[in-house]
């Protein structure tokens, strides 16, 4: 939560002006959201599994998680800041319910390494899912602060900028992390692919100080793979972030 709180924080005098079709998807996935919410609060209520290999859940978790939707957006612009952020925090909190379906505080460790076992396929989606929009709310970001005068360049939007970019750090090392964990090869793929393919945007938004631990988690990720496209996919990924400037 640390990406979004920054960014909210970051996003203090943003022009109204956004683009028509990201409203409009945002306003689309937030019903789907809520839908699939009250999904799981009815199987958890009877005690039972969520299932989402059939219609309307399994449609739902797609309208959620579209990663082609996502890909055919045009390249991102300052002002599509506000409603990437509420997408990204849409998509997170319905990750979020699914992880730790079932789940109430103090969390029970054994019952959340359950659960992603039992929804393995539908967390690296939604990870994959999420490495995408948070490459691109960083993309967003710099461009926003690049509009920006001097005199807007206040300590308060500042700091949210540092603290956005910890947290898109965060988002990529606890990718990194469940690779390592072990996943299956189909996963691990797909995970380490979104890496690879937004690597530009972790190059420039991962600060320097942050660098060293996501590397040394990189090469745990890769030693834990026995996937050759999976260890491929990280090694380009290290090797941009080892030679950034």
């Amino acid at each position: 939560m640390k990406l979004f709180k920054a960014l909210m924080l970051l996003m203090t005098l943003v022009s109204s002006a956004l683009a028509q079709e990201g409203p409009g998807i945002v306003a689309g996935v937030k019903d789907v959201a809520n839908q699939l919410q009250l999904y799981l609060d009815y199987v958890a209520k009877s005690g039972g599994r969520p299932d989402f290999s059939t219609p309307p859940i399994s449609d739902q978790f797609a309208r959620i998680f579209d990663l082609r939707e996502l890909a055919a957006l045009p390249p991102p612009k300052a002002g599509d800041l506000p409603w990437l952020m509420d997408w990204t925090i849409t998509a997170n909190g319905a990750f979020k319910s699914i992880l730790y379906f079932g789940i109430a505080p103090p969390a029970d460790q054994a019952a959340i390494k359950r659960n992603a076992t039992d929804y393995e396929d539908q967390e690296a989606v939604a990870l994959s899912f999420m490495i995408r929009i948070s490459a691109r709310d960083t993309q967003a970001m710099f461009l926003f602060m690049e509009q920006l005068t001097p005199a807007q360049r206040t300590p308060i939007r500042l700091e949210g900028f540092t603290k956005a970019r910890v947290g898109s750090a965060e988002t990529v090392l606890g990718a990194l992390v469940t690779i390592a964990q072990g996943m299956k090869p189909a996963n691990a793929r797909l995970l380490s692919a979104a890496i690879r393919d937004t690597s530009d945007a972790w190059v420039a938004g991962i600060l320097p100080g942050d660098r060293p631990t996501i590397l040394a988690v990189l090469a745990k990720a890769s030693d834990a793979s026995e996937d050759d496209e999976t260890r491929k996919n990280l090694a380009a990924f290290g090797t941009a972030l080892a030679s950034a400037k």
